[in-house]
């Protein structure tokens, strides 16, 4: 009869946004995915491979949150991590584009010619696309697997009312027009979370203090915000002279708190918009109603101050599209204007989504006209505009804000900071997570010296793929036993922003759809599903539980160190877009902070003999052409220049610094820095390598 009621809802997955067909009173499914994100389209197709009635609620009329809305620059983080469903999407993504009718407004050789598209020789995946191929492959995916959507259904969130439980069971959930979806399984793959508080889970809004898991970058972190900042000497206040008259807009007049302490701010959320250079598909930046010129006051005066860049990150999209986001001190990011839409109702969230939408339409208008911009600026941005053939409805502009961070889950396993460093490893892997840990800023405030910074942005990298526990997308026992959520997992903020990936969340909503169905297959409570039964499926579907690397440190001969155990200081940058590197990448200085940026690896020798002493380095032009290298031996001092610029002679990957006759335990240092050099400095490995 299941079987029945899911064919009986096929065409809902292929009427038109909004349109719903008559429904029994209540509906009964195996598996009930609230969210239509990426994830929960992900989880929705697994539950149908494995036989099982499911039905996708989105809230919406679009399918695939930030997938098909504006983030087609796909934060990888690491390509190997990525398979299963969320590899599928992106081999999708890959055949849309082999079809010559994809490409209307420009031919595909002239954007491979820009080398923007993520993809290497010999891949069949692509992991940049237009939000309207997103949005069309999602679509043929839930209609492949005749799985009813359900647009524009939203939970109702009163008390008592939109989660039915008995004991630990959620029964049925109702929307706010009463329409009500009961199921054996529920799994909630919202950005925000509302399944999963309404069913009484434990979960958590805003930054930790350090303490509370024992981390080093949750919380305030003043120290940290390098990156995206003003310019120094900035005043604060509508008068630059005058303290009394009062703050600028978006200038926290609390902040910036104690340092290392939580509070509830919440990263800054955008739009990732779509814009296009083509004059005949372009849709030029508008003055909003209501505009306000003080809104952007601190934006001309960084630029007054001495900021020359242009303020935005213009990632290429296929048919002369881009993905644009946050860059710099002041861009797109609504800094300190999203704190209360985690656990806002609907009417509040609104309003915060249509004023981030004013802000980021005036400021687009004010960077392409505004006469205080700098020339060179105005000339770049006003190229650009929305597109006439995306988001239609919006003449160009999503509703789907960047919901990087709300509501998180706490349950019995929290995935922290010691996880993305690999001091601590989950041993139910159900994914794996690669990404830099990545916090946009919080807030602005007025210093001690009495300018105006951000504070907030983290990133912090370097470490190879980590696996995902499976106990932190499952509710503790006691609170719901039958509810998973691969979206607002149990992470603290740290390390939620490693994981808080679109491809990630892909992984989470395949294996919790995976582990949802096993559940009902045995009889058991989503805490008792057997994880060796889990892991042989997921990996029967071609999820990744581990990586392997194609230059794995325990197969390169001598002893190895990577990166990922060596000793930073500074700010550095973990990447992997270039050339051959030891394992999972390499670090970059960014070409900043010149003197700032040391890295010491100390290589212990295995047995008496000679040795080579190599580092390793993916050249690029825009290397630096003379790296500092100290080589520290028992006997010796060694100073080196290294040429990043060209290719390393050894593989291609290694370049003798010196020599040293070693006894067995004995220790080399080698230290890298980026003092006095001009240029990207990269730091990967060195090798010490018996001379035969």
């Amino acid at each position: 009869m299941l079987r029945t009621l899911m064919v009986a809802f096929v065409a809902l997955a292929v009427m038109p946004a909004g349109v719903q067909a008559a429904a029994p009173e209540a509906e009964q499914y195996d598996v009930v995915v609230y969210g239509g994100t990426s994830g929960g389209v992900a989880a929705a197709v697994q539950a149908a491979r494995m036989d099982r009635s499911v039905v996708l609620i989105e809230p919406t009329k679009r399918l695939g949150g930030l997938s098909s809305g504006g983030l087609g620059q796909t934060d990888i983080g690491n390509k190997q991590a990525i398979g299963g469903i969320s590899r599928e999407f992106y081999q999708r993504i890959r055949k849309y584009y082999e079809n010559p009718k994809a490409w209307k407004w420009q031919k595909p050789e002239e954007y491979r010619s820009r080398g923007q598209s993520f993809t290497e020789s010999g891949e069949d995946t692509l992991w940049t696309f237009e939000p309207s191929a997103a949005l069309q492959v999602f679509n043929d995916m839930v209609r492949e697997h005749k799985i009813p959507v359900v647009y524009g259904e939203r939970l109702d969130l009163r008390p008592g009312v939109g989660v039915k439980m008995d004991g630990t069971r959620i029964t049925a959930i109702v929307m706010e027009s009463g329409r009500t979806f009961r199921g054996r399984m529920f799994i909630d793959a919202t950005y925000e979370g509302d399944l999963l508080a309404k069913a009484g889970v434990s979960y958590t809004v805003g930054r930790e203090a350090n303490a509370q898991y024992d981390e080093t970058l949750s919380g305030v972190q003043t120290g940290q915000a390098r990156y995206h900042q003003l310019q120094r000497g900035i005043s604060p206040y509508v008068d630059p002279n005058d303290p009394k008259s009062g703050l600028l807009p978006g200038i926290d007049p609390n902040g910036p708190g104690e340092e290392f302490s939580g509070d509830h701010r919440v990263q800054a959320y955008n739009f990732r918009m779509c814009l296009t250079d083509h004059p005949d598909n372009q849709i030029p930046f508008h003055k909003p109603e209501g505009y306000n010129e003080l809104d952007y006051e601190l934006l001309l005066r960084n630029f007054e101050a001495g900021e020359k860049r242009i303020p935005w990150s213009n990632g290429p999209m296929p048919n002369r599209k881009t993905d644009v986001n946050n860059n710099f001190g002041f861009s797109t990011d609504f800094i300190g204007q999203n704190y209360d839409y985690p656990e806002g109702d609907y009417q509040t969230r609104q309003e915060i989504v249509e004023r981030h939408r004013h802000y980021q339409q005036g400021l687009m208008w004010t960077l392409a006209n505004h006469p205080r911009v700098p020339e060179h600026v105005r000339e770049v941005i006003s190229k650009w505009g929305m597109c006439k053939d995306e988001f239609v409805e919006g003449n160009g502009w999503q509703e789907q804000l960047y919901i990087r961070e709300a509501r998180r889950m706490v349950s019995d396993y929290v995935m922290t900071q010691h996880n993305c460093q690999g001091r601590i490893t989950a041993e139910d892997s159900v994914g794996l997570a690669a990404y830099t840990m990545d916090s946009h800023h919080t807030q602005r405030y007025v210093t001690a010296d009495g300018d105006v910074q951000n504070e907030g942005d983290v990133q912090v990298g370097g470490f190879p793929p980590y696996p995902i526990s499976y106990r932190s997308i499952v509710p503790k026992r006691d609170e719901c036993s039958n509810l998973l959520v691969p979206v607002c997992l149990s992470a603290s903020h740290m390390a939620f922003g490693s994981i808080r990936m679109e491809p990630v969340f892909m992984v989470l909503g395949q294996s919790a759809a995976t582990a949802a169905v096993l559940a009902i297959d045995d009889n058991v409570v989503a805490q008792d599903v057997d994880y060796a039964k889990l892991r042989d499926r997921l990996v029967e579907d071609k999820q990744r539980l581990e990586v392997v690397y194609k230059h794995d440190v325990s197969k390169l001969p001598g002893v190895v160190i990577d990166d990922s155990k060596a000793e930073r200081e500074g700010p550095w940058m973990a990447s992997r877009t270039v050339g051959e590197f030891v394992g999972n990448g390499y670090l970059h200085d960014d070409d900043m902070h010149k003197g700032e940026s040391v890295i010491r690896f100390r290589a212990v020798a295995k047995e008496a003999g000679k040795h080579e002493i190599r580092v390793s380095y993916t050249a690029n032009p825009n290397r630096a052409a003379s790296v500092p290298v100290v080589v520290e031996t028992p006997s010796e001092k060694i100073e080196a220049k290294i040429d990043q610029r060209k290719t390393p002679p050894h593989d291609k990957m290694w370049i003798t610094v010196g020599s040293a006759t070693l006894e067995a335990g004995q220790a080399v240092t080698v230290t890298i820095s980026n003092a006095g050099t001009k240029g990207h400095v990269i730091a990967d490995a060195v090798q010490l390598l018996p001379v035969k």
